[in-house]
């Protein structure tokens, strides 16, 4: 399937890499330290500079927190965008939300991705990308609403569940008038899952790379990456790193990612390794 967002047109062996931009005071991995605008319109500016394909704007915590309504949602990314855009006219702009009404005012600003990671919560967000005719990501939340953790939830088979839950989103969307080249794929590694749920959607990519759409992961220092290396948040680095290798040899093809050049690298390599990339350097052996 291809990809097409804003002005850019990805490979089909093209790796991509989104960095995180977080518009809170609270999130869990930087604890708020993009949440004043000079402070992130300078951490886009390094993304950028580190590799980045997309940067995915978000203005609420996924976790459970401090509640943030619509409004105080749009206060956080609307402007943002629209400054970004102006700084940066060619740049692929994600934005992170579940709400409707925040995907219109986002559009407005000149955002190229409606990043959903609920599942649909709010079905009217495929309807805002379909009018503003930009992208959306269709994600797998296990039926959880927004900012709910999991507790002791069950599949009989949690990928079959990922397959047929993303897939049906996303061919909704089409039903609605997204553009096919515009939809993304996410499992939601950590959202409605265990650590072992993760872990079983990771080794088992190939069945969702298999359906066609493109994949987006969520790797970045989740949980279940903590949990498996009993890890801290600023200590896991390491795991999310082998868990982006592995995702890119499946086939996965957006990385949504904190770390953005040591993610720029080990997608480099993997696709190197794979054969779609030649050696930035090869002069060993040849003079």
């Amino acid at each position: 399937m291809p990809l097409r967002l804003g002005q850019r047109e990805f490979g089909d062996n093209e790796l991509a890499v989104m960095a995180i931009i977080n518009r809170t005071p609270d999130s869990f991995f930087d604890q708020g330290a993009t949440f004043a605008t000079d402070a992130a319109l300078a951490a886009i500016d390094r993304a950028i500079a580190d590799g980045a394909d997309i940067v995915d704007i978000g203005g609420v915590k996924a976790g459970p927190g401090p509640d943030v309504d619509t409004v105080q949602e749009i206060e956080r990314v609307a402007d943002f965008v629209a400054l970004v855009r102006k700084k940066h006219p060619s740049l692929v702009i994600s934005v992170d939300t579940w709400r409707a009404e925040v995907g219109r005012e986002v559009a407005a600003a000149g955002a190229d991705l409606l990043n959903d990671a609920w599942g649909g919560h709010e079905p009217a967000l495929a309807e805002v990308a379909a009018a503003a005719g930009i992208g959306l990501v269709c994600s797998h939340a296990g039926g959880l609403p927004p900012r709910t953790d999991p507790h002791r939830v069950s599949y009989d088979d949690v990928v079959r569940d990922v397959v047929d839950t993303v897939t049906g989103l996303a061919q909704r969307a089409v039903a609605v008038g997204v553009r096919a080249d515009g939809i993304l794929i996410d499992p939601a590694h950590d959202f409605g899952k265990n650590t072992r749920h993760s872990l079983e959607v990771s080794r088992r990519l190939d069945e969702l790379v298999a359906t066609g759409w493109p994949v987006l992961v969520a790797l970045s220092n989740k949980k279940f990456i903590g949990e498996t290396l009993d890890l801290a948040a600023g200590e896991r680095l390491t795991g999310t790193l082998a868990a982006t290798a592995v995702a890119a040899w499946q086939g996965a093809r957006v990385f949504r990612a904190h770390q953005v050049r040591e993610t720029r690298q080990v997608l480099d390599m993997v696709a190197s390794l794979r054969g779609y990339r030649p050696p930035a350097a090869a002069r060993r052996a040849l003079a």
